[in-house]
């Protein structure tokens, strides 16, 4: 009997070895609360804790004479920049020669169907006037998609020959949905350029230059069907430093071109000219901001920032370039899409690039920016820069 209990014995003990072995091995779970203390649960919404911070701001500042001509003489000290009235800092400020960083945004729906042979021999004002030796440009089309043609690449050949061979699409526009996807793009492209191994300056090597970020859109000013608010994209823009420039495409002028001469009276092409201004929106007379018409573009643009869920009725193209800094460009008339890709070009390489790490910048809120001239002759200049930044807050 005692050799079988023993026996017993070392077979329970051999049994429950395993057992031992498994729960050494396994990972540990979660670990009972002692007594006297709550147990720590985690936060119901980290999203929303999330805090806004802006390390950067870039401001194009595009100045003109009484003529309309650009004037390139100006220093950083020429220039004062406030943020909500706090003056600031200028850390970073050149004359066009920042390199670029560009996504092209280009609508092929069958409305413009007859102006897509015309937009195919874009790519090399796109390469040569507006991107430069030093850029990098990515090329998106949209209708009732949004496709990602090329990513970002510095060869001109391969941003060229993507425009060449853009093909019609169905009748949709999704603008709104692809200037979200070209402002995303953007956002993962470094800030600056020119960044040295180990953080040191060599030769031809500087670091930290700011690069331009910059949405470049060849559209109708329609959208239909898009899941983004236009408000949420230009306040994205803004926090990621992203310029927008727009060639505002016509399908009165598509159609003119796809049918036999029409005698009768032309109509002005959807898009080119603003619509009536949207209620509560303040009304000043014509200024080089608002070329286009007699609403208050720097209103609506600061307007659509704040109130991100409420629509925008028209002049969506002259709003998002106004929003961010940038210029739209109708073609109408005698001119073409490339001489309005051309004029854009000759402003990026002409326009002040001003750079500044913003006082308080974590504040919520709108934060006003504002660019002025301080020589003698000032008041003989006009100052077109980007009006400001919306930073949420930590619960929004």
């Amino acid at each position: 009997m005692a050799r079988i209990a023993s026996t017993l014995i070392a077979l329970v003990l051999l049994l429950a070895l395993p057992v031992v072995s498994a729960r050494a091995q396994a990972p540990p779970g979660p670990l009972g609360s002692k007594p006297g203390v709550e147990v720590q649960l985690p936060p119901k919404d980290t999203q929303a804790k999330v805090k806004v911070q802006v390390t950067l701001v870039n401001t194009p500042a595009t100045v003109r004479d009484g003529h309309g001509e650009m004037v390139h003489n100006l220093e950083a000290r020429d220039f004062k920049v406030t943020d909500n009235g706090v003056p600031q800092q200028i850390s970073h400020f050149d004359l066009g020669g920042d390199p670029i960083s560009m996504v092209i945004l280009i609508e092929t729906s069958s409305r413009i169907e007859a102006l897509l042979p015309e937009i195919r021999k874009t790519g090399i004002l796109f390469t040569q006037t507006v991107m430069g030796p030093t850029g990098e440009a990515a090329v998106v089309d949209f209708n009732d998609s949004v496709d990602k043609l090329q990513d970002f690449t510095t060869n001109a050949d391969l941003i060229e020959n993507t425009i060449a061979y853009l093909g019609p699409g169905t009748s949709g526009s999704k603008l709104y949905d692809a200037m979200a996807v070209g402002v995303e793009m953007l956002s993962g492209r470094p800030q600056t350029t020119g960044v040295c191994p180990g953080g040191n300056a060599v030769a031809g090597c500087v670091a930290g230059v700011p690069r331009r970020r910059v949405l470049m859109i060849l559209s109708e000013a329609t959208d239909a069907g898009s899941e983004a608010k236009l408000g949420e994209v230009l306040r994205q823009a803004q926090l990621a430093n992203v310029t927008i420039y727009s060639v505002g495409l016509s399908t009165t002028r598509a159609d003119l071109r796809s049918k036999p001469k029409d005698t009768r009276p032309q109509i002005t092409p959807p898009g080119t000219f603003p619509l009536p201004p949207q209620p509560g929106v303040p009304q000043t007379p014509t200024s080089e901001e608002n070329r286009y018409g007699n609403i208050d573009l720097m209103a609506a643009a600061v307007w659509a920032v704040k109130h991100i869920h409420d629509q925008v009725k028209g002049n969506v193209l002259e709003v998002a370039a106004t929003a961010t800094g940038g210029a739209h460009v109708a073609t109408f008339k005698d001119r073409s899409i490339e001489k309005a890709i051309d004029e854009i070009g000759g402003e990026l390489h002409s326009q002040y690039t001003i750079s500044y790490t913003p006082t308080g910048a974590d504040t919520p809120g709108y934060h006003e920016i504002k660019v002025n001239i301080v020589r003698n002759d000032a008041k003989n200049l006009k100052v077109r820069a980007r009006p400001g930044y919306y930073v949420a807050s930590p619960e929004s």
